[in-house]
């Protein structure tokens, strides 16, 4: 599918998805993805359309990396260069727009327009093929955690995010279940540790503020107006601790990679409380946790290397 010219100038470019992203959804989603797949074209040129946006090109379509969304890099109506992002909605990205909106570009990518009902908004545009990770990783590690500090701000008193609490309760029972399968006999007193420290963390802990969610080196991007700014997030309310556990097992094929590997996963979670001004006891409990619940997931689908990887992860906590 076309779209039409906007602001003067020819915009010849298919709005085809990206194969990658058309896997991926496939892949996640099922038939509900490839029915959404089915309809994309036509709300992207849709989301154009109205919003006067000149299309240059679908990123992700010359076989760079994309993201489980749509994105298409587009020039406003009074020509700043800006991004049409369109995603599927679901619980965990049905609010990134108020996320972004609440961050009004502290820290993060600035939302420009949003449509949340069918998961379109316009941001700003910032290196799309520049992340944290083109960084060494002690430099890559201490910049991301400078932006992430940045994000934890009161998430405000009638917010529409779910709680931590609320989203482990729905992970707790499903690690559980798999942790009683066959091919998880190995795991199964990681995992009941990793569900013993989840529910000691709840019982207490510092103030919620509002997190990013899924913050990792690669959703960090270079921009224009500030040299990092978060992108992606799937945000809850928390503890800061939680946001730094994913933080603290990325790149986790370097620290494998190490002579010495559980001494250097433990080094980071040292430099990242310091730096985060976190709680190092927390950070390791929520640490522990998210990496069994996600080689677990990894393994219960089939991913047996990533799986592993995680759960030697946890292992060294």
């Amino acid at each position: 599918m076309g779209s039409a010219p906007r602001n003067g100038r020819p915009a010849h470019i298919r709005l085809d998805p990206p194969e990658r992203l058309t896997r991926t959804i496939g892949a996640w989603a099922g038939q509900a993805g490839r029915d959404w797949l089915a309809r994309l074209p036509a709300v992207v040129a849709d989301c154009l359309e109205r919003w006067e946006l000149t299309p240059e090109r679908v990123f992700g379509a010359d076989g760079t990396d994309g993201t489980v969304s749509m994105i298409v890099l587009v020039t406003t109506v009074d020509g700043d260069p800006a991004v049409l992002k369109v995603g599927m909605v679901n619980r965990e990205t049905a609010q990134e727009h108020a996320a972004l909106a609440r961050w009004n570009g502290h820290g993060a990518v600035r939302l420009l327009r949003a449509d949340p009902e069918r998961g379109a908004m316009v941001l700003e545009r910032l290196r799309p093929d520049v992340s944290a990770r083109s960084l060494a990783e002690p430099r890559a590690l201490l910049t991301a955690a400078e932006v992430l500090r940045r994000l934890w701000v009161p998430p405000g008193s009638d917010h529409p995010f779910t709680t931590v609490a609320e989203y482990t309760a729905e992970l707790a029972p499903l690690l559980r279940e798999r942790g009683e399968q066959p091919w998880a006999a190995d795991a199964r007193p990681l995992i009941d540790k990793a569900l013993a420290v989840r529910e000691a963390l709840l019982a207490d802990g510092p103030e919620p503020v509002l997190l990013h969610g899924d913050y990792h080196q690669g959703n960090v991007l270079a921009g224009g107006r500030e040299p990092w700014l978060a992108i992606d997030p799937k945000p809850l309310v928390g503890e800061p601790a939680y946001d730094a556990a994913w933080l603290a097992r990325d790149r986790l094929d370097t620290l494998l990679a190490r002579p010495s590997p559980r001494d250097a996963a433990r080094r980071r979670l040292s430099l990242l409380s310091s730096a985060l001004v976190v709680d190092p006891g927390r950070l390791r409990g929520w640490s522990l946790f998210r990496a069994v619940e996600a080689g677990v997931w990894s393994l219960a689908v089939g991913d047996q290397e990533v799986g592993e990887q995680l759960l030697e992860f946890a292992d060294w906590l």
